[in-house]
């Protein structure tokens, strides 16, 4: 676990001044986007509705529907916490309940219309909130909240309920948390803690808990929101809320299920934009975990790789477990911005050093090989035989005098170091007391990062109960593990929001002239022949090889002299999305009787086969280059997708694909393709020259133009093999299919 804050650990500076300005983007405007926002050419929003959530954490004025003190009812509990929730934030509390005079000595009221008042905040207690809706609209209250289950968690019935419910929500004017939510919003936050906070979304409530209870180390929480079903407010509206607060330092998120792909990405591109580091756990990552968060919230959870990597395209750092979005939340919350990447480790112990090393190369942890004046100033006090390049191990005696903090300094020191990590294997009194208070007062000192892993089971050892928990600047972990998960998303967070741009800002507002000329070529319902798709990629400017579509052998022929042998002849039609295996594709024809041949063969198979043919294609053959698939799918979440990957005919084998979700630029296009496994082939292996990534790049965001351009009326293109040639010389599409919705 990470230790405690009082104020010193800040956030990035830019944000700071951002908030301090009041410098918000221009489409938020009263804490809500601005009703003449921004669309892009498919008519979707370019930028988060940020709801105003004030008066739902603060309000002056709240009812409580269903109220109760008899003894024994479950409402009796809840309305006892909320009472005491609304003492502590300053409201007034008006229970309403048709036949009870007071609750709990305060007056109650027969029903929503007799309030005395007009409430933020209404809490339904009650088993069905939809005749309540109606009337709280009536009554212009802003806000409520629906604790009741029974709905879409729990199959196709629920699922019709809370649709009515949201219906009737939207009908309102209200914003409504849950249904199957719980009182997580109203916990008692601790009050006596300073420095940026944790601001926590959780779709079951349950697992925030080991977050809340950060506070018992000293991390602060700002905020709690129990999303539950969400069948109005959603994770989306929090994190776009939460990043306007200047108390946040990070959004910590447990989410089983995505309501809205698009508005998640928005909410985290304005994250991105303030500069608020969003950590989250995405259950579903297996067939298992799908059906299991499925079940629970009601809710697609969307495929995990497309999920996975739209997280990561706006700067969501996913984590596995809910240690690793404590850990990791806490530091980014509170750590300044890295002064350099460089990661040292230092130990007592040449194999804790060097274990640690290892796990953290692996990982992508920097760590810098230290100067030769360095390591001759450590050797000062470090003895000789030992190694000081990095890991830095002293031998154990240095820490238990005046060396040790001399050693630490001089580390800290170095241009290189953004980070010092000190694992401490097991409690080994008075050196380990010594070091780990050379280390916390190192850390006051410095604006670098430094941690402690504090290996012992036992974790009642006052060097670390006392002296680092007790620490605002040292961040202490339990695993190395969690350490080396906390430093990298800490360090690849800073890198990613330094060179962020928004790829909305970017995003295309109006149709190209390649869209008309796209939309004529379209066939609602159908698929395109191979012909017909090339002819769509052809009006996005991609390169197709020089072809002819021709119904005769004698036209093809003359086709494969006008195109220049040797050529390539394939069967087009509507249906043939695997040509190769019913062998109708023949290559490397030289000579006019081959190609008659060829024709009559493809003919009768595709007769035999029952395969409707527009014709047959001659192609140009294109044989060296690199075989790329690149293609548009449509992902339940999130709409349009982008896939890019090795081609050819082991595509389904090798499945080495990355992904992206429109709109993008070529930033991502080109981390795309650094996540391939087999990227080294582009590069030129074997003697083959490099590949044309540029061409490469271009043919991925045209495609990326023509999925957010024609929507939904393209529902999937393939394009493979995608030869990319030799550099400087291009990228050929030689075979591609469309379908159209």
């Amino acid at each position: 676990m990470l230790g405690s804050t009082h104020g010193t650990f800040t956030t990035d500076p830019r944000r700071a001044h951002v908030v301090a300005c009041g410098e918000l983007p221009p489409h938020a405007v009263h804490g809500r986007a601005d009703p003449a926002q921004d669309l892009d050419v498919s008519g979707r929003p370019l930028h988060a509705d940020v709801p105003d959530l004030d008066r739902f954490f603060r309000p002056e004025s709240v009812a409580v529907i269903g109220a109760s003190d008899a003894e024994g009812r479950p409402n009796t509990g809840i309305t006892r916490q909320l009472i005491a929730w609304a003492e502590r934030v300053g409201a007034r509390l008006h229970p309403v309940h048709p036949t009870r005079p007071s609750v709990f000595g305060i007056p109650c009221f027969p029903s929503v219309a007799d309030l005395p008042e007009q409430v933020d905040l209404a809490v339904l207690l009650v088993g069905d909130p939809l005749p309540v809706i109606e009337q709280l609209a009536e009554e212009k209250v802003r806000f409520a909240v629906a604790f009741a289950s029974g709905f879409a968690e729990t199959g196709e019935e629920g699922a019709a309920a809370q649709a009515r419910l949201a219906a009737a929500v939207r009908r309102s004017g209200l914003r409504l948390l849950g249904p199957n939510t719980n009182l997580n919003a109203f916990e008692k936050f601790r009050d006596d803690l300073e420095g940026p906070a944790i601001a926590l979304i959780t779709q079951s409530g349950h697992q925030g808990r080991p977050l809340f209870t950060l506070q018992e180390l000293g991390i602060r929480l700002s905020h709690w929101a129990p999303t539950g079903n969400e069948a109005d407010l959603e994770t989306a509206d929090f994190i776009s809320y939460f990043a306007g607060q200047p108390e946040v330092g990070a959004i910590a998120a447990y989410v089983e299920g995505l309501k809205d792909g698009r508005a998640f990405l928005l909410a985290a591109d304005r994250a991105a934009r303030q500069g608020v580091p969003v950590v989250a756990v995405k259950v579903g990552r297996t067939e298992t975990g799908a059906r299991m968060a499925a079940s629970h919230t009601g809710k697609l959870t969307g495929a995990d790789a497309v999920v996975d990597a739209a997280m990561r395209q706006f700067g969501v750092i996913r984590v596995d477990g809910l240690d690793e979005l404590q850990d990791t939340s806490a530091l980014l919350a509170r750590a300044r911005p890295p002064k350099a990447d460089g990661v040292v480790v230092y130990s007592i112990s040449g194999g804790t050093g060097a274990h640690f090393s290892d796990l953290a190369t692996e990982a992508g942890l920097t760590l810098p090989t230290l100067g030769d004046a360095k390591q001759a100033e450590l050797h000062q006090w470090i003895p000789e035989y030992l190694n000081v390049a990095n890991p830095v191990d002293n031998g154990g005696h240095p820490v238990g005098d005046w060396r040790g903090r001399r050693i630490i300094d001089a580390i800290l020191d170095d241009p290189e170091v953004g980070v010092l990590i000190c694992p401490i294997t097991g409690p080994f009194p008075p050196m380990s007391d010594k070091l780990a208070q050379d280390l916390v007062d190192a850390a006051e000192q410095t604006d670098k990062l430094v941690c402690v892993v504090w290996g012992s089971p036992v974790g009642t050892e006052d060097a670390y109960r006392t002296t680092l928990l007790g620490s605002s600047r040292v961040a202490t972990f339990r695993t190395f593990a969690n350490c080396i998960t906390a430093v990298r998303a800490y360090l690849d967070h800073h890198r990613f929001t330094a060179a962020y741009r928004s790829p909305f800002d970017e995003a295309p507002r109006s149709p190209s002239p390649s869209f008309r000329k796209a939309q004529a070529l379209m066939r609602p319902g159908q698929q395109l022949s191979e012909h017909a798709a090339k002819q769509l990629l052809r009006a996005y400017g991609i390169r197709v090889p020089r072809e002819q579509l021709v119904t005769s052998a004698a036209a093809a022929v003359r086709a494969a002299g006008l195109v220049g042998y040797p050529v390539v002849m394939k069967a087009s039609g509507p249906q043939l999305a695997h040509k190769t295996e019913l062998g109708l594709v023949k290559v490397g024809l030289t000579s006019a009787s081959q190609v008659r041949d060829a024709y009559r063969e493809l003919t009768d198979i595709a007769r035999y086969e029952g395969v409707s043919l527009d014709g047959v294609l001659v192609c140009q053959m294109v044989e060296r280059g690199v075989e790329m698939v690149v293609g548009v799918t449509h992902d339940s979440l999130f709409g349009p997708t982008v896939t890019v990957g090795l081609g050819g005919v082991l595509v389904e084998v090798l499945r080495d694909a990355a992904v992206r979700v429109p709109p993008f630029g070529d930033d991502q296009a080109k981390a795309m393709l650094l996540e391939l496994r087999g990227r080294a082939l582009l590069d030129g292996v074997r003697g083959a020259p490099p590949a044309d990534v540029d061409a490469l790049v271009e043919v991925v965001l045209r495609v990326q133009r023509m999925a957010l351009e024609l929507g939904d009326e393209l529902a999937e293109l393939d394009i493979n093999p995608l030869m990319v040639l030799p550099r400087g010389q291009g990228a050929v599409a030689l075979d591609a299919f469309a379908v159209c919705r």
